[in-house]
């Protein structure tokens, strides 16, 4: 059993009863007693909103609090939110995350799972992708995973490997500033990488973060060690800064898109440059499968004898998301 007090009204003035279990990407999702499965509504569908309970509010401007949440009674464009007896009022698309305090461990986590294989008769080619992502959100704190291979081997070729990992803890601040710490892990043949392991310490601030959209950018100090798959060649690591900027747009019907560039200009190689571009494409199809497009382009202007300064992959998917 679950509690029915809260409810909503769309635009169309239908009101929908039962529990609101969060708010995340303008996707509100609500539980009720006549439906296996979540309700997901677009947040713009929303005209008014009301529940006792309590939430962790994250509001455009940046502010991160707990609070109950309730439709203004005379004017219906205004929502109160009441932080303890403190009563703040603020407009319904100002409001960008909604998380029910109280909630398992399941509930604040996301995940991504999708997979791609390529089969060609010419030069018995095969490829296989797949990819992974964890996230888990907390009142002042996000910490997120991924992980990705493309396995690809054809007649006469030398097999092609490439593994990419990445943990990200990330702690919020007022007014939308922030402190990370992170961990990438690569390995790729064709830049002849046993092990690329670059551990970063930084902070950063986002411009926008809305309904629609996330745009923000991060700087810091890295640390990076790489082995090769050629033993004669010696290990090395290195002290970096980095800088880089992420755009996130999930507000374009079914599609949303996931855009990074980050540069490592060495402080303790002479000369030495790198460079990490993703781009990632998702469109969403029904029960929470969906089909991803994306690219990725790591550059090193000093690679290893015999490596390549870019290497890319371009990869389609077909996946299934725990939201």
């Amino acid at each position: 059993m679950f509690s029915q007090n809260d409810s909503i009204i769309l635009k169309n003035n239908n009101r929908i009863v039962g529990e609101i279990k969060s708010l995340d990407k303008s996707v509100l999702t609500l539980k009720t007693s006549f439906s296996d499965k979540d309700f997901k509504i677009k947040w713009y569908h929303v005209k008014e909103i009301y529940s006792n309970r309590y939430f962790i509010v994250s509001l455009e401007n940046g502010k991160r609090f707990s609070a109950s949440i309730q439709t203004d009674s005379i004017n219906k464009n205004i929502v109160l939110l009441n932080a303890g007896g403190y009563i703040l009022e603020s407009e319904l698309n100002e409001i960008i995350f909604l998380d029910a305090i109280g909630q398992n461990f399941l509930s604040r986590l996301t995940a991504e799972f999708d997979l791609g294989i390529t089969l060609t008769k010419a030069n018995n080619s095969k490829q296989f992708t797949s990819n992974a992502l964890l996230g888990y959100v907390a009142n002042k704190w996000k910490l997120t995973g991924s992980f990705n291979t493309v396995l690809s081997s054809q007649d006469e070729v030398e097999d092609i490997r490439r593994v990419e990992g990445n943990t990200n803890f990330q702690w919020f601040l007022p007014k939308d500033w922030f402190l990370s710490t992170s961990a990438n892990f690569l390995s790729n043949s064709e830049q002849k990488l046993k092990l690329r392991t670059t551990g970063k310490l930084g902070g950063g601030y986002s411009f926008i973060n809305n309904n629609s959209m996330n745009f923000s950018t991060g700087a810091g100090l890295a640390y990076n060690n790489e082995t090769y798959t050629d033993p004669l060649i010696e290990s090395k690591n290195s002290i970096e800064a980095y800088f880089g900027t992420q755009f996130d747009k999930y507000e374009i019907g079914d599609l949303s898109l996931l855009t990074s560039i980050y540069a490592y200009p060495s402080l303790t190689e002479s000369g030495r440059f790198r460079a990490d571009f993703k781009f990632d494409l998702k469109y969403d199809l029904p029960w929470d499968f969906y089909i991803k497009m994306g690219t990725t382009y790591n550059y090193d202007n000093q690679p290893v004898e015999g490596a390549t300064e870019g290497d890319y992959v371009f990869q389609t998917s077909f996946g299934w998301e725990l939201k």
